[in-house]
């Protein structure tokens, strides 16, 4: 999580930059504080899952405005977050699927937790 929290911070970022590159009025508002305490790995998995998915909801909003409003640039922009909302919703459901093989099997938990913290941030 500490490397998807970095890659989510870049994304974030992304974003900054490009309204702050067009002059835009950038102005950054607190967020909710996910719990910080859930039932199971798996539980929390889920609710990663939920908050990728309005994520691409969001974006997939963004994109239609985008449309609407002739903003080529925007367009292109938000393509690749298209693109990668793909790939992280793919990547929890993988994870989310291997857990529910590992079950409560501590010694498969310790080596999802390494091999998941061997691929790092990849923005």
């Amino acid at each position: 999580m500490e490397s998807q929290s970095k890659e989510e911070y870049e994304h974030a970022m992304k974003f900054y930059s490009f309204l702050h590159d067009r002059d835009a009025d950038v102005e950054l508002l607190p967020i909710d504080k996910p719990p910080k305490m859930f039932r199971s790995v798996t539980d929390l998995f889920v609710e990663a899952l939920k908050n990728e998915q309005k994520v691409t909801k969001l974006i997939h909003s963004l994109y239609k405005t985008a449309l609407e409003e002739d903003e080529y640039s925007a367009q292109v922009m938000l393509h690749w977050f298209i693109e990668e909302q793909v790939e992280e919703e793919n990547t929890v459901t993988e994870i989310l699927e291997q857990l529910k093989l590992a079950g409560d099997e501590g010694a498969a938990l310790l080596i999802m937790d390494r091999r998941l913290a061997e691929r790092g941030g990849k923005s």
